[in-house]
């Protein structure tokens, strides 16, 4: 989850504003959309923080009860959060909704899911980019389990509050690269296409060879999910260096320099690099800095990562 925050941190200062040049500095500056210090991650960290307390407390589960506790506590955080997702805030405000009609002091993830579905049928659109981000406790919370149960985990906390299911399928391959370079190292983004039908493969390849043969201010789009996904992409496929460290940071410079939704794509990009690389690629002037909700360091991030790994945590339920 480091390189999930050092991206987040990152893009923080820089969010919605246009693409740039290489020529122009890039660092962790604050500021954005919630005025934030620098180094402070943003809702894609914060959102990931939650999946991550809540898997470790179910056993690295998708239950039912790790569901609620994931959609309660991002209640509760968006209620003071400077920054917050559209979509995410109108689920979350619809699933209270529905839980005080049914009489229900707590929302549930039932209640979610059925606001995101009622969300979709009003406005036929429901594929931003706020599940995509916080996908990287999901691919550690199953790193003993097959590629296939990554997938299916990913997809079912992507529904909590996004129905597109190209949202879901975009969760579900990041997560399964993440998985896949935890446990070998490798950035293979396209080691998850085989868990998807022949026609929904062959249009993510395609877009997959869209991304390496782009920059990344060519998907300016990016609040979509599949442009996120594709300028993420773009920004590690299209940087190199036999040093982790240098290939690390000039991946998430590049995500940032395409400009708009710069946290997040920044976020997923680090996700799957700092996966690859580990914590040490990332420069120790961005760990000793880095923090954010709930009053976490980069060093708290890390025992986080570790107890979620650990396949011995007690069920609690």
């Amino acid at each position: 989850m480091g390189g999930l925050s050092a991206g987040d941190a990152l893009g923080a200062g820089y969010e919605f504003g246009p693409s740039f040049g290489s020529d122009v500095p890039v660092a962790m500056i604050g500021g954005g959309l919630g005025d934030f210090a620098p180094g402070e991650w943003t809702d894609d960290t914060s959102m990931a923080v939650v999946i991550a307390q809540a898997l470790v407390l179910s056993g690295g589960k998708v239950t039912p009860a790790a569901c609620d506790r994931m959609v309660q506590e991002w209640e509760h955080w968006a209620q003071t959060a400077p920054d917050v997702g559209n979509q995410t805030r109108a689920v979350l405000n619809l699933g209270r909704q529905l839980a005080d009609q049914a009489g229900r002091q707590t929302i549930t993830a039932e209640d979610a899911v059925e606001a995101a579905a009622l969300i979709h049928q009003r406005t036929g659109r429901s594929g931003g980019n706020g599940s995509l981000m916080r996908t990287a406790p999901v691919a550690i919370a199953f790193l003993g389990a097959d590629a296939e149960e990554a997938y299916g985990a990913a997809v079912r906390i992507s529904e909590l509050t996004h129905f597109d299911a190209e949202a879901g399928e975009a969760c579900g391959l990041w997560t399964v690269a993440i998985h896949h370079a935890l446990r070998t190292g490798e950035l293979n983004i396209r080691y998850g296409l085989n868990l998807l039908d022949s026609s929904r493969s062959e249009i993510w390849n395609h877009r997959i060879d869209q991304a390496e043969t782009s920059a990344t201010a060519q998907f300016a789009n990016n609040g979509w999910v599949v442009e996120a996904f594709q300028s993420a992409w773009c920004a590690i496929s299209t940087t190199s260096s036999a040093n982790p460290g240098e290939h690390l940071v000039d991946a998430l410079e590049a995500a940032v320099r395409g400009g708009q939704d710069t946290d997040t794509v920044a976020a997923i990009a680090g996700s799957l690099i700092g996966a690859a690389y580990g914590q040490s690629a990332i420069p120790s002037q961005w760990q000793s800095i880095i923090h954010g909700w709930p009053g976490l360091r980069a060093a708290d991030l890390d025992k986080l990562a570790i107890t979620l790994a650990t396949p011995s945590l007690p069920v609690q339920e």
